[in-house]
């Protein structure tokens, strides 16, 4: 339901000024331990065989139950309520947000539960995903045990903010729900079928509504008014889907010893990518083959590498790093809306960029 500079979406990471993203990587690291503690009491919660699949997926056991040193994701997602919280807010705002913040983050590993069952993925975070090892009932179930922990975590805040930032979860919930069904009837039209405004559209329901929540989340927290609430929002929902055109790209084009899935899988599975539809609507020569070669059942030993070569040639990579430089310019003036001190607003404009800069 478901991850550049502005001018460059692909870059590598040695590309990236190392004083933006070590910032960003501190605000990760903190974000993590201070959201990690929250996560785990939440999922202690839990009965027993939900808890098992819950805890392999995040990282912390092994299939069999042993600890493991496995990473539990970025930290994006809370990092970014921290840090709207304590750019309106201050750092009082910032400690009363870390239940959302943890909310956030189970909403988001809810979705990869489930993403991975109905994507059939086989990996995830380098390692098996869960469906593949507890099978899909059990995967699906454990996501839906993690939605339920999310509400309850706000649902038993004391905070004023509590109420309307539950709401506010639940209707991304709702929005990312009908983004993945948007998505999953997409995969079943032909080529020709599909319109790039309606990939756009499924994208930011997918990927930037949970964004725009951890934002806005961060802002009600720091009793910010409605303005600011939705301007920080729309920041969000930009970086975003900045955020799901080079996550895109990546899917393509990425490296699997670094991204931890498999080349060119999402070619392999016949997604319809933002540069895949990109490329299909191009009205190039290459855009008729690469039709064809969608259309043709997936089979062992397809050249996938011709399919990704052609989606270049159709000028899918080129329009996904322009779409990215464009986004990454409404980013940064929605920000200036809601927080207009430069060096409050640090700490989001650099997790905003470390997100659209990212080659894993």
């Amino acid at each position: 339901m478901t991850e550049s500079t502005a001018g460059t979406a692909t870059g590598t990471e040695d590309e990236r000024p190392p004083a933006e993203g070590h910032e960003a990587t501190i605000l990760l690291e903190r974000a993590r331990v201070e959201v990690d503690p929250v996560l785990r009491a939440a999922v202690a919660s839990l009965p027993g065989p939900l808890r098992r699949i819950t805890r392999y997926h995040f990282g912390w056991e092994n299939a069999d139950g042993t600890p493991a040193t496995g990473g539990s994701g970025k930290a994006i997602r809370p990092a970014l309520v921290l840090a709207a919280a304590s750019a309106l807010g201050g750092p009082a705002a910032r400690a009363a947000a870390v239940r959302a913040a943890a909310a956030v983050e189970l909403v988001h590993n809810f979705t990869l539960l489930h993403d991975d069952v109905m994507d059939r993925d086989t990996t995830r975070r380098h390692r098996p995903t869960a469906w593949t090892v507890f099978g899909d009932a059990d995967a699906i179930l454990a996501g839906d045990a993690l939605h339920a922990l999310a509400l309850r975590l706000l649902a038993e805040d004391t905070h004023p903010s509590a109420p309307a930032a539950v709401a506010r979860l639940a209707d991304c919930v709702v929005e990312l729900c009908a983004g993945q069904q948007v998505d999953t009837a997409m995969e079943g039209c032909a080529p020709d079928e599909v319109t790039l405004d309606e990939t756009l559209s499924m994208a930011e329901a997918k990927t930037g509504a949970l964004l725009g929540c951890a934002c806005a989340l961060g802002a009600l927290y720091a009793d910010a008014g409605t303005a600011d609430v939705e301007a920080l929002d729309a920041f969000g929902r930009e970086a975003g889907l900045a955020f799901q055109l080079i996550d895109d790209v990546i899917g393509i084009w990425g490296d699997p010893r670094r991204t931890g899935k498999p080349a060119g899988a999402d070619l392999a599975a016949r997604k319809k990518s933002l540069p895949v539809v990109a490329a299909l609507t191009s009205g190039t020569p290459e855009a008729s083959e690469l039709a064809a070669l969608y259309a043709a059942a997936p089979h062992a030993g397809e050249d996938l590498e011709r399919i990704a070569l052609t989606v270049e040639r159709a000028g899918g990579r080129d329009w996904a790093q322009a779409q990215a430089a464009d986004r990454m310019a409404r980013v940064m003036q929605e920000l200036a809306r809601a927080v207009p001190d430069p060096e409050a607003a640090g700490g989001l404009l650099s997790l905003a960029e470390f997100v659209t800069r990212r080659t894993t």
